[in-house]
């Protein structure tokens, strides 16, 4: 079977943000670590990775000084097995653990090369929910249509969040007949006057070392190894929304191919620069490279900036992400709203 590893500097559903585990920490300590940061969100995967965390045959597939995320990617090594046909769903049953093992050491070879190689890809596209009322805001202070840049795009589905139906406390928001509808949890809530605006959408611009390309089987099913059960209903129905009208994609390095876009973006839009949860992987010389990027644009004409700090960044709780609003001219930044890693709750602020 051919092996679609790709690498994505983006884009990715971070649990715990450590590039690389303290000589200290044990693999089976990572494990239980990452097992208690996806409870909530998925916990039949949590409790596999808890018995992973204690068995010496499965704990083998792991590489000396293992990474973070290599739960995350063990598990996503066992899916893309089922997604792509070559082994039989290991949920099927009531106590999927002996059938999820015997996956994991029967492919054994494959499933180690896809720890080591393939780093974690994925496209939260519930994050919308937190950024939509950015994104209007915007609009609304601006009244100029919107070219949309979004560094570490991954599949670009976050670039089509004017395609999404939105059910807030306050109201709802988009078309009717969306194929998606985002919902979450409040802390505080979207002002009802905001979901009056409407945002025009001129431009959509993606940059991510590897996207993936939604009309891709093959991506797709890379894209739905890293994404647990219990979300891809919401991953496919966006899928479905990009397959209709993809965004542009552009593969690089984002800070090689911003500025050149900044360049020659046109007066005649506003420019909106975003990304979530993606500068966590950049290295602090690297981070502040981007914001000077950012800053000399905004000297030189109108533009936004909306970003998630990591939270040590602005003294938050591990997994608390705020979300950073900057529109020039003036240059001011703000905190607007806080969000969970993959915006299954929202607290504006505003």
């Amino acid at each position: 079977m051919h092996s679609p590893f790709r690498s994505s500097l983006a884009g990715v559903d971070v649990v715990e943000v450590q590039s690389v585990a303290p000589e200290q920490t044990t693999a089976s300590e990572i494990f239980e670590r990452f097992a208690a940061g996806i409870d909530a969100l998925d916990p039949d995967g949590a409790a596999l990775v808890r018995r992973c965390a204690h068995d010496p045959a499965v704990l083998e597939l792991v590489p000396p000084a293992p990474r973070w995320d290599v739960p995350k990617r063990l598990l996503a090594a066992a899916q893309w097995l089922v997604l792509s046909g070559a082994a039989d769903d290991y949920r099927a049953t009531a106590d999927p653990w002996p059938a999820f093992r015997a996956l994991l050491l029967e492919h054994a070879e494959r499933v180690a090369r896809f720890i080591r190689e393939q780093p974690v890809q994925t496209n939260e596209v519930q994050r919308c929910f937190a950024l939509l009322p950015i994104f209007l805001t915007v609009a609304r202070q601006t009244r100029r249509p919107l070219d949309l840049i979004e560094l570490g795009a991954s599949a670009g589905l976050n670039l089509l969040w004017d395609r999404y139906r939105y059910a807030y406390a306050s109201g709802a928001w988009g078309p009717v007949d969306a194929g998606l509808v985002l919902s979450g949890e409040e802390r505080a809530p979207v002002p009802g006057s905001l979901l009056s605006e409407t945002g025009e959408i001129r431009g959509r611009i993606g940059i991510d070392l590897n996207p993936i390309d939604v009309t891709s089987d093959e991506d797709v099913i890379l894209l739905r190894s890293f994404t647990g059960w219990p979300r891809q209903e919401r991953l496919m129905a966006a899928i479905a929304a990009a397959r209709r009208q993809p965004p542009t994609l552009l593969r690089g390095d984002y800070l090689e191919l911003l500025p050149g876009l900044l360049e020659a973006r046109d007066g005649e839009a506003l420019t909106v620069v975003y990304q979530t949860i993606s500068t966590i992987y950049l290295t602090d010389a690297q981070r502040l490279r981007l914001r000077r990027i950012i800053d000399a644009a905004g000297e030189e004409g109108p533009l936004a900036w909306i970003s998630t700090p990591t939270p040590e960044e602005h003294g938050q709780r591990r997994g608390d992400y705020p979300i950073e609003l900057t529109l020039w001219p003036g240059g001011e930044r703000r905190i607007v709203a806080r969000m969970d890693n993959p915006g299954e709750w929202l607290e504006w602020v505003g």
